[in-house]
């Protein structure tokens, strides 16, 4: 089942098993059983003097299903499924972690973890397409593989579609606690974390107060935050970071293939080397961190939604945008139930059924390609006369039998029966004609606003909400600089978000030496 240099690569990482550790494969003698089992026996086969196989055939309950753990202890970390694609390094983290091998992930959270004194039992539903969803599998894989109190379950929604209808899941990552939905969509370890254990937001922003005050705090973890956040320590000044998402919205793109000098990458490798770069310096990172309030008195001061006050002399605002919503009836009532703004995660949710695609720019075009070879139909509406997609998409698109091109098409309500969406309607900008389209699945892909609403009334914004600054990134506030897509920066490029920060730190710099 394994290439071989998969497989050569895997032996190696298997050396760092240092406690013998078991894999349970429960089976129900269907095709992807014995595809699974497969898996595990390979793996065994690598490490036979520390991994032991034993099989659970005809199992109760989910199957198949692989469960890893130490030997001789029930297992709590459960893959349903066969965790490949994405999710593979999921599995490799499982079965290092379950046999010993330290996480990297900071001491305080590791104790906060096994802290924990409740009960906790975790399901994450994914699909092995989504690249937001190992985030979440791993974090919880290693809550349980820490702490007695806690199970973590990987369920490939495709392979289970009895429980994706039963509970009506339409976006993935979904993640229930105790079965109860706890949450939707990407979630860091500490996001999940502060979640479940109540006293934590508390103790964060007490600490956080008392932090002294800053050279230059950058608010905003995307490719301009990342950039001016070491430009600005590479000067020797305080510098520090607050997120609530480091990463930002890069996170969430899969194919970067116009990063000069990398031919090609993806958003999460990306994101990762960006991390690993601010760290190499020091900075001070607060991630899952929300700015609500910013006001200049004796220093820039910025209150987050814990009540935490960071306090600089100067503030660089790196807090990108977000995806557009449609802004129409029935949207936010349907939003993971039908209503997505990944297709990537979500697609493979609607295997077999009709969808519509809102936006015939590059991210509309390039989904509609994406998921005509998942779903039975997609139909693809474009406010415009033209569409403003590269020409060689929507050549691609066009040539595809199940996607069809609306233009002139503007959408004004989503309809659902009340659990999931069941279709749309949309007015022809031509003859002022009301269509109603069926569909089970609406992939929202029209474009960006900024991440700007805790600024308003603050400092000099666009009727966009963009942050107006000069050539040096100041902001009409001085000392407080803005870099990124959040600013009136015309045009919305990871390389172009990156020049901007570092322009802000200079920027920032320039100001502290002259005040």
């Amino acid at each position: 089942m394994l290439e071989a240099n998969i497989k050569q690569q895997l032996g190696t990482y298997l050396q760092n098993i240092v406690n013998p550790i078991e894999i349970t494969v429960s089976t129900n003698g269907s095709a992807k059983a014995e595809e699974l089992l497969g898996l595990a026996r390979e793996i065994t086969e690598l490490k036979s003097d520390k991994i032991t196989l034993s099989i659970n055939e005809n199992a109760a309950g989910r199957a198949p299903q692989m469960a890893i753990g130490p030997q001789g202890q029930l297992p709590r970390v459960r893959f349903a499924g066969i965790p490949m694609g994405h999710e593979f390094t999921s599995l490799v983290l499982a079965l290092l972690q379950a046999g010993g091998h330290p996480s990297k992930a900071a001491p305080a959270t590791l104790e906060q973890i096994k802290g924990l004194d409740t009960e906790l039992n975790f399901e994450v539903y994914i699909s092995l397409s989504c690249h937001n969803c190992p985030d979440v599998v791993q974090a919880v894989n290693l809550m349980a593989v820490l702490n007695p109190n806690i199970t973590a379950t990987m369920i490939d929604g495709a392979l289970f579609q009895d429980e994706v209808e039963k509970r009506e899941i339409m976006a993935v990552p979904s993640v229930y606690l105790n079965g109860e939905l706890f949450g939707q969509g990407r979630m860091t370890l500490d996001e999940i974390l502060n979640k479940v254990d109540t006293g934590a937001a508390n103790k964060q922003a007490a600490a956080l107060s008392e932090k002294a005050p800053y050279d230059v705090l950058v608010v905003g973890g995307g490719p301009a935050g990342a950039a001016a956040a070491i430009y600005a320590a590479r000067k020797g000044i305080r510098t520090g970071v607050v997120a609530e998402r480091f990463g930002g919205q890069v996170s969430d793109t899969m194919a970067i293939e116009n990063f000069i000098s990398v031919k090609a990458t993806d958003g999460p490798k990306l994101v990762a080397g960006l991390e690993q770069h601010v760290l190499d310096y020091d900075v001070d990172l607060m991630k899952t961190q929300k700015a609500v309030r910013l006001e200049k008195k004796e220093f820039v001061e910025l209150e987050l939604e814990n009540g935490a006050i960071l306090k600089s002399k100067t503030v660089i605002l790196a807090t990108g945008a977000r995806w557009r919503e449609m802004n129409v009836p029935g949207e936010q009532e349907y939003r993971g139930k039908g209503v997505a703004y990944c297709p990537h995660c979500d697609g493979p949710l609607f295997k077999g059924k009709k969808t519509a695609v809102i936006g015939g720019g590059n991210s509309g075009i390039e989904a509609a390609i994406d998921l005509a070879g998942i779903v039975e139909h997609v139909t693809v509406l474009e406010f415009g006369d033209t569409l403003r997609a590269d020409a060689v998409l929507v050549k691609k698109a066009n040539s595809l039998p199940n996607v069809t091109i609306i233009k002139n098409a503007m959408t004004t309500e989503v309809l659902g029966d009340g659990q999931r969406v069941i279709g749309l309607k949309y007015t022809d900008r031509t003859t002022d004609e009301s269509h109603l389209v069926d569909v089970a699945g609406i992939f929202v892909q029209i474009g960006l606003v900024p991440n700007s609403e805790f600024l308003k009334d603050t400092l000099e914004l666009t009727n966009r909400g963009e942050i107006v600054i000069n050539a040096h990134g100041q902001t009409s506030i001085p000392g407080v600089f803005a870099a990124g897509d959040v600013t009136t920066t015309p045009y919305k490029q990871i390389i172009i978000s990156m020049g901007g920060g570092a322009t802000a730190a200079l920027g920032a710099f320039d100001y502290l030496i002259r005040h």
